[in-house]
């Protein structure tokens, strides 16, 4: 892992899931997403940490069934979208768009990214995105409550970010996203040369995350459906980026 800002620590869960660690305070962490507690105790106790801020990107179950128990065990302080209160675990602290947060030793700021969930949010550290399921390397999430308005627009967001933030998404996607990129464009040799080096990864077991924020845009179909050559492989010459992504994420839903 680099050691380039904040260092942060993941914990594979339900076979696909990150939750990602990163430290507050001396002994101390905040964990992102925890769909299941038993491998975060183990990891914590194992180290002898414990744990300060539990983050909440949306409410899907696989991002939020571990929350009670590590709450309980470790007295950590909950936050989460105000939007999304009534369907999240009980918050400590709802937040909103812009909010700063100071979670000990580590400033953290709150982006609203709607569209695989209406009340979905990301966090930043230093250079450090949680990006839950809005964003994954080479892909990004389906559109279960947004538009593919929202969605395009909550992607142009994370584009505007710097190139050399570290990309930490809520699942391990990037091989089976690769292969579609690849599907879509088989010669694109940044795609190529990424994909052999996912694979192997993967092979190794080792995660396939973080990537740089350069990368994804330079790669990444769906940060890229502004682009000529995006919308005429789509045969949406001329159209919005929003319809493009519109019809590019409707391919993916049906890509098999």
């Amino acid at each position: 892992m680099s050691q380039q800002g904040v260092v942060v620590i993941p914990v594979l869960v339900h076979q696909d899931n990150y939750v990602w660690l990163f430290p507050t305070l001396p002994g101390k962490m905040a964990a992102v997403d925890p769909g299941e507690a038993e491998a975060v105790i183990a990891f914590l106790d194992g180290y002898g940490v414990s744990l300060s801020h539990i983050l909440i990107t949306h409410h899907h179950n696989d991002h939020i069934d571990g929350v009670e128990l590590l709450r309980q065990r470790y007295q950590a302080k909950v936050i989460g979208a105000a939007a999304d209160a009534h369907r999240l675990p009980p918050l400590d602290h709802a937040v909103v768009d812009g909010d700063k947060l100071r979670l000990g030793d580590q400033d953290v700021t709150v982006l609203e990214t709607p569209g695989h969930t209406l009340g979905h949010v990301v966090y930043h550290t230093e250079d450090a995105l949680f990006s839950g399921d809005t964003l994954f390397s080479c892909g990004c999430g389906r559109l279960f409550e947004g538009s593919a308005d929202q969605m395009w627009a909550s992607l142009q967001r994370l584009m505007a970010l710097p190139g050399n933030w570290r990309l930490f998404a809520g699942h391990e996607y990037t091989l089976i996203n690769l292969k579609f990129a690849l599907h879509l464009e088989p010669d694109h040799q940044g795609l190529k040369q990424f994909y052999q080096h996912a694979n192997t990864l993967v092979h190794q077991r080792q995660p396939t995350l973080p990537v740089r924020l350069e990368q994804e845009k330079q790669i990444n179909p769906f940060l890229r459906c502004h682009t000529t050559n995006m919308a005429q492989y789509l045969d949406r010459a001329g159209q919005s980026g929003a319809a493009v992504f519109a019809a590019l994420r409707q391919l993916r839903n049906n890509w098999r």
